[in-house]
Parts: structure tokens; C-alpha cells; sequence
């Protein structure tokens, strides 16, 4: 998954005002305790980043596609 990818299932999961608020200030515990844009500019993986973002909200499997399912999300690790 790349960076562009990541910010685009955000804004259609999570709706484009809330999205960016959530990736600066939810502390993901996946992520030990960073945020979302932390843990991008750490370098870890935005599939990694989004599947901690999305388990931390209980976001179900079928509903992190945004609702694309032409799009593909790959699978947690």
C-alpha cells in the first residue's frame, strides 16, 4: 500500500474533515502509542499503520475498503 492510498481509504472510511484530525491525534496502541502520521513518518508500513487504525475504531474487515470493492486493501499481516 502506498502513502496515497492510505490517505484516501482514510478520507472514505473516516470522511475528509474527521480523517486528518483522527490521523494527528488517535495514539494507536499498535503503534506504541504513536499516531498515525507518526508512525508514516517513522517509516512503518501505511498497510500496517491503516489495519492498527482501523482495529484501534473496530472498523470490520469488509468496510476498510471504503466501500470501493474494486479497490484492493491488503490483508493484515
Amino acid at each position: 500500500m502506498r502513502h496515497s492510498q492510505f490517505w484516501s481509504l482514510i478520507d472514505d472510511v473516516f470522511g475528509d474533515a474527521y480523517s486528518r484530525t483522527l490521523a494527528r491525534e488517535l495514539a494507536l496502541d499498535a503503534m506504541s502509542s504513536r499516531t498515525s502520521v507518526q508512525a508514516l513518518d517513522d517509516g512503518e508500513d501505511p498497510r500496517d499503520v491503516w489495519h492498527a487504525l482501523c482495529d484501534q475504531m473496530d472498523v470490520p474487515l469488509e468496510r476498510r475498503d471504503g466501500g470501493a470493492r474494486e479497490r484492493t486493501v491488503p490483508p493484515p499481516r
